[in-house]
């Protein structure tokens, strides 16, 4: 029986060390989609050699949280863990929706789908 456990908290540093830009490009996602080109080399590192999938769809974090439902890769359980413990993140996902996710390029791609009324 093979068992896939996958250590948690793998990629906390990783993504810390692109969270000042990643922060940015949630505040100017208000006006398009922003990519971040990322070091593949970072995340390699990070799985400690373990052969793990570096990629994820797009999850949606509305006002901070996720579907909980959901199962979701520790890639991604590390990077909202991340986004969540930052106060300029939290303030900046309150009230708001946005949408994550990365290609196998290592391409990280925020857009702000929060719904505004009126101007």
């Amino acid at each position: 029986m093979l068992i896939n456990i996958q250590p948690k908290n793998m990629f906390i540093q990783t993504w810390k060390k692109y969270l000042p830009v990643i922060v940015f490009l949630m505040k100017r996602s208000t006006r398009g989609e922003q990519t971040l080109d990322m070091n593949l080399t970072d995340f390699e590192r990070a799985t400690g050699g373990k052969k793990v999938k570096l990629n994820f769809s797009t999850i949606t974090l509305k006002n901070g949280r996720t579907d909980y439902d959901a199962k979701h890769p520790v890639l991604v359980t590390d990077l909202i863990m991340v986004l969540q413990e930052n106060k300029p993140a939290e303030i900046l996902m309150q009230h708001q929706q946005f949408n994550f996710s990365m290609n196998p390029n290592c391409q990280l791609s925020i857009s702000n789908t929060t719904e505004f009324i009126g101007s």
